[in-house]
């Protein structure tokens, strides 16, 4: 009756020992497609964020001398609007106080900061008064310009590349990022098409 009770009981311990064993061995081969999900992941998220990672969230307030001010914006100095663009995180949604409000051709460009980092495709946004010797006339896609700007660290005295240019009223802002923080000061720019009423 004792032979019996211990074989059953080696029987039980080997059974479970191998149930164990061949779940770790099922989650041995499955992490490193686990690690691997997530490195991918990370590196996703990482390339949709990096072409914005050195923008200064908060600016001088300073613009170019021969900025035009906007004569009858749709947004007035003083008024409040919701940015609906997210060019960095915690902008799309977010409260806007305008702080400025000025006519002008805006530009997407793509350039190589000077700092030696990774080429940065489809910024938004430079402005006309910011490329280095402009003409008066617009640019079309495709010139090749010399940045005047410190949006990002090494974008000023950049070579960069016009994707596209629209005329707008551009606007600088001030508001607060969803994601919390503290109050971003004298953002720029933000286009007309990328606000609404509140």
């Amino acid at each position: 009756m004792k032979k019996s009770k211990l074989i059953t009981s080696i029987l039980l311990f080997l059974v479970v020992f191998t149930l164990v064993g061949c779940n770790s061995d099922e989650e041995e081969t499955n992490s490193p497609e686990s690690e691997e999900q997530l490195n991918m992941d990370s590196e996703e998220n990482m390339d949709e964020e990096s072409s914005h990672m050195g923008m200064n969230h908060s600016g001088s307030g300073e613009v170019p001398n021969d900025l035009q001010v906007a004569e009858n914006p749709t947004y007035e100095v003083g008024s409040r609007a919701i940015i609906q663009t997210d060019h960095m995180e915690g902008m799309q949604g977010a409260e806007a106080t305008i702080v400025g409000a000025y006519s002008t051709t805006a530009y997407v460009i793509t350039y190589t900061p000077t700092t030696g980092d990774a080429l940065v495709e489809n910024h938004k946004w430079v402005i006309h008064e910011e490329l280095e010797n402009a003409k008066k006339s617009a640019l079309e896609a495709g010139a090749e310009v010399t940045l005047d700007a410190e949006h990002m660290e090494g974008m000023d005295g950049a070579t960069a590349e016009v994707d596209s240019a629209e005329e707008t009223t551009v606007y600088m802002v001030d508001f607060i990022p969803t994601t919390g923080g503290e109050v971003v000061k004298n953002h720029k720019w933000v286009t007309e098409a990328e606000l609404s009423a509140e």
